[in-house]
């Protein structure tokens, strides 16, 4: 799951928590002595906390029974864990910034939040838990899977054989063409260094005089991306590449001023890494449309065959 579904999802279960408790109030009953739930390499989870999660899946109108709360407990405590191990948790102050926001995004302050988590029986540090790992684990995911290289041989065939033909991409070499705007100045200058942008690229010799023509005028850099497939592109450009009628794209504005791609070259490629470049696009798509991410359940997967885990 990517950063944006986790976020989304988490906004939905927010908008979930402040409407049902707006319409159905709901006070948590008093809680017996907590005791041991379960034991996730050495990691005690208690029934309070089961109990807080089971009040947080009603609020989400899903399946609250105590089995499943505890089991997202447990698969949360590898996540956390895993975390920890690799030091790739977001900080508090990420995580206090993202609780505020849900709580604006639903017209209350963080304050109010807290006091409707507390009402319902989740409490505010119990759901800042949960936004920890979800905003950190999908980093985890894309660090380990996301890289280039990360596909195994094996999953490559496999891949290839399901869809049975190698994928076709198109590839590019790409140099960045930046007119320089200083922070400064950006409010002064910035319609001139577009307007000065826009002409160059009729003037543009081509890549190999590309430093040189870049050194005729003031403040412009170049940038050499090199070897870039299409499923690479960044959002923001890929649009402007695809519609390249000549050996530049548009221009657009970034927070170093004025820019355009220049392309060097493009060709259809169907070699191994380009068929892994492909899957990992479709990989991501599937996540953006809310399917799951198959490498987080192999992730998963390999946590908990090495994890010792105890039920209570």
């Amino acid at each position: 799951m990517s950063a944006m579904i986790a976020t989304r999802r988490i906004l939905v279960a927010v908008a979930a928590l402040a409407a049902s408790v707006a319409i159905e109030p709901s006070f948590a009953p008093a809680q017996a002595a907590s005791e041991i739930a379960a034991v996730v390499n050495s990691a005690p989870i208690t029934s309070s906390d089961v109990a807080r999660r089971a009040a947080f899946l009603r609020l989400q109108r899903q399946k609250a029974d105590t089995k499943t709360a505890r089991e997202q407990l447990v698969e949360e405590a590898l996540k956390r864990q895993e975390i920890a191990r690799v030091k790739m948790s977001v900080s508090t102050d990420d995580v206090d910034q993202a609780f505020a926001r849900f709580a604006s995004s639903n017209k209350l302050s963080p304050q109010q939040l807290t006091q409707i988590l507390s009402q319902a029986g989740v409490g505010a540090d119990h759901f800042k838990e949960y936004i920890a790992v979800q905003m950190s684990w999908p980093r985890l995911v894309n660090a380990r899977y996301g890289s280039r290289g990360r596909m195994s041989s094996e999953d490559l065939v496999k891949r290839m054989m399901e869809n049975k033909e190698k994928p076709v991409t198109t590839e590019y070499f790409l140099k960045q063409i930046i007119f320089v705007v200083p922070d400064s100045k950006r409010n002064a200058i910035l319609g001139k260094r577009k307007a000065e942008a826009e002409a160059s690229r009729s003037k543009f010799p081509g890549c190999e005089q590309a430093k040189q023509f870049a050194a005729t005028m003031l403040d412009v850099s170049v940038r050499d991306l090199g070897r870039v497939l299409a499923p690479e592109l960044p959002e923001d450009w890929k649009p402007l590449v695809e519609k390249a009628s000549g050996t530049t794209t548009g221009v657009r504005a970034t927070e170093r001023g004025i820019e355009y791609l220049a392309i060097c070259n493009q060709r259809q490629v169907s070699d191994d890494f380009a068929a892994e470049v492909v899957f990992r696009a479709e990989d991501l798509g599937k996540q953006k449309s809310g399917e799951a991410n198959p490498n987080e359940k192999k992730y998963m997967d390999e946590l908990r065959s090495k994890a010792q885990i105890e039920y209570r």
